[in-house]
């Protein structure tokens, strides 16, 4: 029987407390910070180095992520915006932190969605699946959630979003 893994153990190559997902949130914060004023192939330790290394700026300016909660489902963010006197929904899987409060690690997240896409499907995967990554946009919707509430972060390759 192999050990198993908690919220409480080295995330790759992360070091960790007792908020897991609040700790790799603010390290994609943190890293963001670096490039923009504001060992797998893909993973959260992955997608952080390639944020910032090389500083000499390689364009990348966000690591996109999914947050799953403690029942393991992905979550879905909502939102609107007004377009002509008229609500606009939007719902999306994916994220970009904009801020991180280290006291009670509440976090200000912005929905991400695909270009002419503002509704996101039944799971993550639909809702990238064949999507141009040049096509991923900020909506400039936020919502502020408790990190403490979720018990899993999938980190996206970082991107350009600016």
């Amino acid at each position: 029987m192999g050990r198993k893994v908690g919220c409480n153990d080295d995330v790759a190559g992360i070091e960790t407390g007792s908020d897991c997902v609040c700790d790799v949130v603010r390290a994609i914060a943190d890293a963001q910070d670096n490039v923009v004023e504001m060992e797998c192939d893909v993973s959260c330790a992955r997608s952080i180095q390639d944020l910032v290394a090389p500083v000499s700026g390689n364009g990348l300016d966000t690591v996109p992520f999914i947050l799953y909660d403690k029942k393991g489902k992905p979550f879905k963010g909502f939102g609107a915006e007004i377009s002509d006197g008229q609500f606009e929904c939007f719902s999306s899987f994916i994220f970009r932190v904009n801020e991180v409060d280290d006291e009670d690690c509440c976090a200000v997240l912005e929905l991400l969605v695909f270009d002419n896409d503002d509704e996101a499907c039944g799971d993550p995967c639909e809702q990238l699946d064949n999507e141009q990554v040049e096509d991923l946009e900020r909506t400039g919707i936020c919502i502020t959630v408790d990190l403490n509430c979720f018990c899993a972060i999938t980190c996206l390759p970082a991107v350009s979003v600016f």
